[in-house]
């Protein structure tokens, strides 16, 4: 025997055995929430019930209501949340007060294979091996049903008479399938908000007439959808909610059947053929106690494969490090990069690299096609191959060495490549903005270039060696893509009477040029000049156009004309109006096309906002064919005037002072007069708000009956509110004011 044993002698030896009897029934249970010296044994345990294949479990036990710690009116007013008043089976809380809690378990570990219980007894230990171990903590559902109880005691009193009105029949879409055990039909009925399965098989006699529906096939479950569906985690909530509870029956530590079940845990066959020496050696018998390490790496949730800690990072060579930083970050200025980078890094050898890897866009770095589409590579959305990738978004790029802000549809008509790989590339290095295209994602870093002449200088000849590829390939030069400007002329200075005089006496003489002026696309910058019929030069300011710079949208411009009427000759005269132009410049008159649109749209729409007004204007831009230019001179002043125009007026809305609402989306207009006799009931709307910016359903009846007696109609009252207001909350809105 070696000296190390020796010196260890053995003292004593355990019979250790192992019981079966409860293997697959044995759990262990823990109270996290609650020290070990206060246990639930005394405790009256009124239902139990467990899943089997979830383990899961809960307990319902009794609160002593007649302990001087209990609140005897916080536990009825709990109950009276929970339950309500009435008396009902279904009820939580029978008594009317909070007399018990549920505990519901989770799983400590999903692996029990190294846990135990063992028991000892006459020097014998006896194993039995844990089917779960579980953790069980109060459960607030009660809390849930109290809320629910809630807003639907708010939903009644806020709704009052006016909820079964106001409710519209949702369009109900019904699946028809085959079935293929009878000749009836399964039908599958589809609402906006729920979906009732009809698992029954009903015949469809065509005895009566039916009312319309509409019908839907449906389509093959391909199998990629039925994993993804399988994965989901609503199927999975939906599979465990399947699961049927099965119910216990608690018996106390002290009682007859817990002694009982307690003698399971010893090994029931200590005399049979079944217990055998160990035939193991001691490391085979150590390593079956205390297995690797390496299985609970393996548990370990791995992260995403985009994801690197900055520790790990910074065991990678510098290449490497700037590399996968612009590779996931794709812009950014050359002053963060050195920051995230270990402190003391040469700048010179990251500019050498940063080069190798990323272009220079207005100061900042932006990562090279290559890097982000290698060779062999193709598109996720569309499997474009990479090469067109690359030339697509180098074009992208180029364009922003030259400009702030693009226009996406004009991208894809160059580089014709699908809408979903043009959004990407615009992602990448800019942010969408309203009315302006996608604007670069950061500012300009002048910084870096006066710091570093030699490298701008260096990636400007890259850049012009990539535009002379580009030009070859998308057929185009950069002259074809500039603004064109017209030869100076001379300027004559001029009076603001002088101004109106030539101009009125330019419409007079050819009122057709005027009107072809309007609508052929602007040209020329501040400075300009135009001839007119007297041979005087009149000096224009710049007009912006609709596609590369839309309309303005700043809240400086005021409504212009009447407020509440059409303009009239003071307010429209192009001398008295000097918000939203020059004072004395001459206003252009609104084109036929566009008093189309905007009649057009507001008899659709009813009332609008200045800003939707001005959305709806430029998505109707966006759908015309190229080279299309009859609104290109459409300023804010044009499109309100336009508005006031068309038989509609401007309701000034008491919007409250604590709204976010910007200049443009509280200015509201609505269509005032169309020749129906329903315009009594919405001017009759319109005036109630003025004077309140939210009201409820019926102060506006009571005004109706009020001002037109029995010609307002609950039909009338119904179509006035859908055509002209939104509700929430019991509350009705003028379209458009609500601010979500």
């Amino acid at each position: 025997m070696a000296s190390g044993e020796e010196d260890d002698p053995i003292i004593q030896e355990i019979d250790v055995y192992l019981a079966k009897s409860l293997v697959d029934k044995l759990y262990l249970f823990q109270y996290p929430v609650r020290p070990s010296s206060m246990t639930y044994d005394d405790v009256t345990h009124l239902s139990a019930k467990i899943k089997p294949k979830q383990q899961k479990v809960e307990l319902e036990m009794a609160i002593n209501t007649l302990s001087p710690n209990y609140c005897r009116s916080k536990g009825e007013q709990i109950a009276l949340n929970v339950d309500g008043t009435a008396s009902e089976d279904s009820n939580t809380y029978s008594v009317k007060m909070m007399d018990k809690q549920t505990f519901t378990s989770i799983q400590s570990t999903t692996n029990t294979s190294r846990y135990a219980a063992a028991i000892f007894r006459q020097g014998e230990l006896h194993v039995t091996p844990l089917q779960g171990i579980l953790q069980m903590r109060p459960s607030f559902s009660y809390l849930d049903k109290a809320d629910s109880k809630h807003r639907e005691r708010e939903a009644a009193n806020e709704g009052g008479d006016s909820s079964q009105d106001e409710a519209e029949e949702d369009v109900k879409a019904v699946t028809v399938r085959e079935c293929t055990g009878c000749t009836a039909t399964h039908t599958h009925t589809q609402s906006n908000s729920h979906r009732l399965h009809i698992g029954i098989c009903v015949e469809l006699p065509f005895k009566e007439p039916v009312s319309p529906f509409q019908v839907r096939f449906s389509r093959p479950e391909s199998e990629q959808a039925r994993q993804r569906r399988i994965q989901s985690y609503d199927f999975l909530q939906k599979k465990h909610a399947e699961e049927p509870w099965v119910h216990l029956h608690y018996h106390s530590i002290n009682d007859g059947r817990s002694d009982h079940e307690r003698q399971y845990l010893y090994c029931q066959s200590m005399g049979g053929s079944e217990n055998t020496e160990l035939v193991k050696t001691p490391k085979e018998y150590l390593a079956m106690l205390m297995p690797p390490i390496a299985e609970e790496k393996i548990e370990k949730p791995a992260g995403p494969s985009n994801v690197l800690s900055m520790a790990q990072l910074r065991t990678l060579p510098l290449g490497d490090q700037v590399k996968t930083l612009m590779k996931n970050v794709k812009v950014m200025p050359f002053a963060n990069l050195m920051g995230l980078l270990t402190p003391g890094t040469d700048s010179t050898a990251v500019l050498r690299c940063i080069q190798q890897v990323a272009l220079l866009v207005q100061g900042n770095w932006v990562v090279k096609s290559d890097v982000l589409y290698p060779k062999n590579s193709c598109s996720p959305h569309s499997g474009v191959p990479a090469e067109v990738l690359c030339r697509g978004r180098d074009f992208v790029m180029w364009r922003f060495t030259h400009e702030r802000s693009v226009m996406r549809k004009e991208i894809a008509g160059i580089i014709k490549l699908p809408p979903e790989d043009v959004k990407d590339f615009l992602e990448h290095m800019a942010v969408p903005r309203i009315n302006r295209g996608w604007e670069f994602l950061l500012p300009s870093d002048s910084d870096f270039i006066r710091k570093h002449p030699d490298v701008a200088q260096r990636q400007q000849m890259l850049w012009l060696g990539i535009q002379s590829k580009l030009e070859k390939v998308f057929n185009f030069s950069k002259e074809d893509l500039a603004p064109k400007k017209d030869q100076p002329r001379e300027v004559v200075h001029m009076s603001g009477e002088q101004r109106l005089k030539a101009a009125r006496e330019r419409a007079r003489q050819n009122p057709p040029s005027v009107q072809k002026d309007l609508r052929a696309p602007p040209q020329g910058q501040a400075g300009d000049c135009v001839s007119t019929g007297t041979g005087v030069r009149v000096k224009e300011e710049p007009v912006s156009d609709a596609e590369d710079e839309p309309m303005d949208t700043s809240s400086a411009a005021l409504a212009n004309g009447s407020i509440n009427g059409y303009p009239s000759s003071a307010t429209s005269s192009p001398t008295s109006d000097p918000h939203n132009g020059h004072a004395g410049t001459p206003a252009p008159s609104p084109s036929p096309e566009l008093r189309d649109f905007v009649w057009n749209t507001f008899r659709k729409h009813y009332v609008l906002t200045l800003s939707e007004v001005k959305r709806l204007f430029n998505l109707h831009l966006a759908s015309l064919p190229p080279g299309h230019s009859l609104f290109h001179t459409v300023s804010d002043r044009l499109l309100q005037d336009t508005i006031l125009m068309s038989h509609c007026k401007q309701i000034l809305v008491p919007f409250p002072a604590q709204s976010k609402a910007a200049a443009d989306e509280q200015k509201v207009f609505a269509v005032w007069e169309t020749g129906e006799t329903f315009d009594k009931h919405r001017q009759v709307l319109y005036e109630i708000f003025t004077k309140s910016y939210r009201v409820r359903r019926n102060a506006i009846q009571a005004k109706l009956t009020h001002e037109l007696g029995d010609q307002s109609t609950k039909a009338d009252m119904d179509r006035l509110l859908k055509e002209c207001c939104v509700s929430i909350g019991g509350m009705w809105y003028l379209k458009g004011t609500l601010q979500s």
